[in-house]
């Protein structure tokens, strides 16, 4: 048997041929839940997160699992009380759609809030959403978008009530080699259901940063399918927050009103915030950056971003508050595609950026934890929370890793998710894995009371000293 709590086995080592094609090596055996804690350094909380088994979990940092609930979440959010009457352990999830909503499921995903015992309090999607996105004059406008709306990636609830939500389509377009785009839009639902303000990414096609070479690659390209067949995902945003209050605003800049909406596009390596008052973009980081390196040196110019998740303002009344958070993947995107690997070795970032300036003031990589830069990686999905003690929980979701680190990158806190996809039937390669799409943490007091909680120190395996007993 392994021991308990060993040091977190290497998970992830990239190869990088002559010819740029990746190959991934991980251990066939290696351990799952917390690896590592120190509960004196740490930020105590719970972690929120849906698992490859199609469940959502709340775990304690001993990696207790607290609460679950059936239903899966692209991903699941926790409301704060203050958003639903004062309620504690309502989410946000889905209902329905067989892959989930982010890997735009062509089934019109049923999603919205559930209490703690899992009753359905709100619901928006499905076939309920076609009905009143068509009753309401909108399924054959101008601008010929249809009526196969799909939420996908994000969603967050407003203060008003009302819930914001990312959503993709197919359209018909001209002067592409794709016949159809599969368009990213932004829809915000009130409590009856109904479309009370929408956006569509396509409409500000020459806002989002684009030169002219990027544009007409753009216009030429098929995107990494490479499939006539399919609707060409020429953005696909991952991730949509609210700006929410902040410095920047405080101080007049009307860029960063707390209601405007922030969006990243994963595949063309662009971050934007839309006005939420015209709809306009009205700030933005890329798509073109200089060269990405592992440069320690703080503050420095944003350098080349490429397949990011989670880009978000961080909240007021935590370090580093009105700065732009980001898990940088490095995975392959861009128009034409950028060149990736930084500092001679592929790896992923997460960058702290001074939105004003447009600087990277604080990073995180794998050498910051005195390791390869290569052993700290995630090709897609994974996200990135600052803590109010100045720690940010990252979710290295390729490997349904999660790690909490501090402002100097000591790990004082590890777990690796044992919650374990099933192969399909219908999978000729029988695949199974734990990925991760993103990692919420919960303050204790938003659960209801009585829910168990646990701050056992676990102490990190010498992992040039630990091996697996041999059988007698």
């Amino acid at each position: 048997m392994l021991k308990k709590h060993p040091h977190f086995v290497l998970l992830a080592l990239v190869l990088t041929t002559a010819t740029a094609n990746l190959a991934f090596a991980a251990p066939s055996i290696y351990p799952t839940g917390v690896t590592r804690y120190d509960p004196g350094k740490s930020y105590n909380s719970y972690v929120l997160f849906s698992g490859a088994d199609r469940k959502t979990h709340l775990i304690d940092l001993n990696g207790n699992e607290v609460h679950q609930w059936a239903n899966t979440g692209q991903p699941p959010l926790y409301l704060d009380p203050q958003l639903v009457n004062g309620q504690q352990g309502h989410v946000l999830l889905q209902f329905s759609g067989a892959t989930g909503g982010g890997n735009n499921s062509k089934e019109p995903q049923s999603i919205g809030e559930v209490d703690w015992d899992g009753k359905v309090v709100w619901q928006w999607g499905g076939a309920k959403a076609q009905d009143s996105y068509a009753a309401s004059g909108n399924s054959n406008d101008s601008n010929g978008y249809g009526t196969a709306i799909r939420q996908h990636h994000d969603w967050r609830r407003l203060p008003n009530g009302n819930t914001v939500i990312l959503i993709n389509y197919e359209k018909p377009v001209k002067g592409f080699k794709a016949d159809k785009l599969l368009d990213d839009g932004i829809y915000e639902v009130d409590p009856k259901g109904q479309v009370v303000w929408k956006w569509h990414a396509y409409d500000h096609l020459n806002e989002f940063g684009f030169s002219k070479a990027s544009l007409k690659y753009l216009h030429q390209t098929l995107g990494r399918g490479n499939d006539k067949t399919k609707p060409f995902d020429y953005l696909h945003f991952n991730n949509m927050s609210v700006v929410g209050p902040n410095k920047w605003f405080d101080a007049g800049d009307q860029r960063f009103h707390p209601d405007n909406l922030l969006v990243d596009s994963r595949e063309a390596n662009f971050i934007a915030i839309i006005e939420k008052k015209t709809g306009k973009v009205v700030w933005h980081i890329g798509p073109d950056f200089s060269p990405a390196s592992f440069e320690h040196k703080v503050p420095r110019p944003v350098d080349q971003i490429s397949g990011q998740h989670d880009a978000h303002i961080i909240p007021k009344g935590l370090p580093g508050e009105g700065n732009l958070l980001v898990f940088d993947n490095q995975g392959a995107a861009g128009y034409p595609p950028v060149a990736l690997g930084v500092g001679g070795q592929l790896g992923s970032r997460v960058l702290e950026i001074d939105p004003s300036k447009k600087e990277i003031v604080w990073q995180y990589t794998g050498a910051d934890s005195g390791r390869p830069n290569y052993t700290f990686y995630s090709s897609y999905i994974s996200s990135a929370r600052r803590l109010p003690n100045g720690n940010t929980l990252i979710d290295e979701g390729m490997t349904g890793r999660f790690l909490q680190v501090t402002a100097k990158g000591e790990i004082v806190w590890e777990y690796v998710s044992p919650y374990f996809s099933q192969p399909r039937a219908d999978d000729p390669q029988q695949i199974s894995s734990n990925t991760v799409y993103r990692a919420q943490p919960v303050p204790y007091d938003w659960a209801p009371a009585g829910t168990p909680r646990a701050e056992k120190p676990v102490k990190a395996q010498d992992i040039t000293q630990y091996r697996v007993p041999a059988n007698p």
